[in-house]
């Protein structure tokens, strides 16, 4: 689809200026303020985050009370249990608060619900169950902010209940012994965009501070803290929250430290797993498109458990077991996703105007509820519209159930609840959401759904919009430049990696459609003297786009990989366009 491509001011002053102040290249000077950092010791922090600049426990006070109740729960030999999420961020949250605890001597128990089966959040039918088993203080992790009902069905059943939670609170909130959350309180957390297993990162902190004399504590627990960071890391990319602050020194200390050098011992088997593919890189984007999509598998197909099990034991064989089965379930849910993407780009062709419809609402019985959210989002960043995809029973049973994703511009939960006498239950945000619905109501739902996109979205106003930091001829980039670059990593949500552009790009053969499953564009573009490899991910159905001899322009990041043992720079393709187009 169009894209409009916005290229940073470029002031000299003001890079010549803070290159000299905070004493960096001109290149990193200019992608800093880009980013809007000018001053020079905020530039010299980020460049550099330390372990040392996180906001100690007693900066989130309802860390301190909750951390008070856990560690008296364990002098009293009560039986605790960890309710958790099944994404990657509850699951990493999971495994840090039962290893703080396991190492505590507490009487500790997880549970993650069956996405499948249970849905998301804290339900009655699992706290009876965590009843029966003699639990005394349940605390949540990434859930439970708007579970009211739930938190006061465990108290008349006898249960305490701490909530941890980093997502949207509601109106009212449940009452329960403890709610450590960065944005509740009567003194909020100073960062208020922690992940799930960064909130939980925190809470381990504090109670390994009740367990230590004074202030420091000790060893075994400084130990199981590090391996911890590497946990958050994950769950702190995994879950897309902005790459700031407590974010950026969680992430960047577990990619240089914790996950390389102190993994936990299922970490470890997974990561050698996950490295065949990424060149044993240890940073954000290798846990994003490595790491936690082999977590987040898990959950997906309902075994959510398995993968706390992974990251919590220390038998060497079941350690080695799990991680090779959740790589293969890794693989069943590639499997699953481009089954399911390819279904639903010919459902598009066959039964909709790509050109026209505002929005797509497609459904089939083959299609994996635990994926097609991931799908759902492919098909809306590719043709910029909302789209919705419905999961149909193959029983014949009359519900169904959707997940939804959206563009900027179109706010899909007021969407949603536009059409909500069309649906059954549905929940989210502006643009994820997930969705039950009888299969008799779907037709009607799509046609008012669609209308209501029609009604509130102008595609043509709301382009999708690529950041572009600067523009530079392709010579520009040797490897020295872009290890200068990389200085900025951690990459991720709020501090992407770097984009630049280059115009009058020329090929200098055809391009080759490469990849599993022939989704990928591999190219040789030249510029000026200059001929270098570039890959566009997932552009494999767009090759007739491009020919030798026709000049493009190329927005791209540039990256280092290795080959036959030397470092070289290649470029990752994020869109082009011809020259009629630069005005568009």
């Amino acid at each position: 689809m169009k894209k409009r491509w916005r290229i940073s001011f470029h002031d000299p002053v003001a890079i010549a200026d803070l290159a000299r102040r905070a004493e960096i290249p001109p290149v990193v000077a200019q992608l800093l303020l880009s980013r809007g950092i000018s001053d020079p010791s905020e530039a010299r922090w980020f460049l550099k985050p330390s372990l040392q600049a996180l906001h100690p426990p007693e900066a989130f006070p309802a860390c301190e009370q909750a951390a008070d109740i856990i560690w008296a729960a364990i002098q009293a030999r009560q039986r605790i249990a960890i309710y958790g999420d099944y994404d990657a961020d509850g699951i990493t949250a999971t495994a840090i608060l039962w290893k703080c605890l396991k190492l505590l001597g507490a009487d500790v128990r997880y549970y993650v619900p069956n996405r499948l089966e249970e849905g998301y959040g804290l339900q009655t039918a699992a706290i009876e169950d965590l009843v029966q088993q003699g639990v005394q203080l349940i605390v949540t992790v990434d859930c439970g902010i708007t579970a009211i009902p739930e938190v006061a069905f465990a108290h008349e059943k006898g249960i305490e209940v701490i909530v941890t939670d980093h997502h949207e609170p509601g109106p009212d909130l449940p009452q329960a012994a403890a709610i450590v959350h960065p944005r509740i309180g009567s003194s909020p957390f100073p960062f208020p965009w922690l992940s799930g297993a960064g909130v939980a990162f925190r809470l381990a902190w504090a109670i390994a501070r009740r367990a230590s004399s004074g202030q420091r504590t000790d060893e075994r627990l400084r130990d199981f803290l590090v391996q911890a960071v590497g946990l958050a890391a994950i769950g702190t990319v995994a879950d897309v929250v902005p790459l700031w602050d407590e974010n950026r020194i969680l992430v960047h200390y577990g990619c240089t430290h914790s996950l390389p050098k102190r993994p936990t011992l299922g970490l470890s088997y997974l990561q050698s797993l996950a490295s065949q593919s990424s060149n044993g890189k240890t940073d954000s984007e290798w846990i994003a498109f490595q790491l936690a999509p082999r977590i987040n598998a898990v959950g997906r197909l309902g075994q959510a458990a398995l993968a706390v099990e992974l990251l919590v034991t220390e038998k060497e064989d079941r350690a080695a077991e799990l991680a090779s089965y959740i790589n293969s379930l890794n693989e069943q849910r590639k499997s699953l996703e481009q089954s399911i993407y390819l279904r639903a780009l010919r459902q598009i062709k066959e039964q909709c105007d790509p050109d026209t419809d505002p929005a797509f609402v497609l459904a089939d019985t083959d299609w994996h509820q635990g994926v097609i959210g991931i799908v759902a989002g492919r098909l809306a960043e590719k043709f910029h519209r909302p789209v919705i995809l419905i999961s149909l029973s193959k029983t014949g049973m009359a519900r169904a159930v959707g997940s939804a994703r959206s563009v900027p511009g179109l706010h899909l939960h007021e969407a949603l609840t536009a059409c909500a006498h069309h649906l059954e239950r549905f929940g989210g945000h502006s643009q994820a959401a997930g969705l039950t619905i009888a299969e008799q109501s779907i037709p009607a739902f799509r046609h008012e759904f669609c209308q209501y996109v029609a009604d509130h979205f102008d595609r043509e106003q709301n382009l999708a919009e690529i950041h572009i930091d600067c523009e530079f001829p392709l010579g520009v980039f040797t490897v020295e430049v872009v290890k200068q670059i990389e200085r900025l990593a951690p990459f991720g949500m709020g501090n992407p990696r770097p984009i630049m552009c280059c115009e009058n790009v020329t090929l200098v053969e055809p391009p080759r459609i490469v990849g599993q499953g022939q989704q990928h564009l591999s190219l040789r573009v030249h510029h000026s003297g200059t001929t270098m490899r570039a890959i566009a991910f997932g552009a494999g159905d767009r090759s007739h786009e491009l020919s030798c001899g026709e000049p493009f322009d190329l927005a791209f990041r540039p990256v280092i990989t290795e080959f036959r043992g030397f470092e070289r720079v290649e470029l990752h393709v994020v869109d082009w366009r011809t020259p009629p187009q630069r005005d568009g």
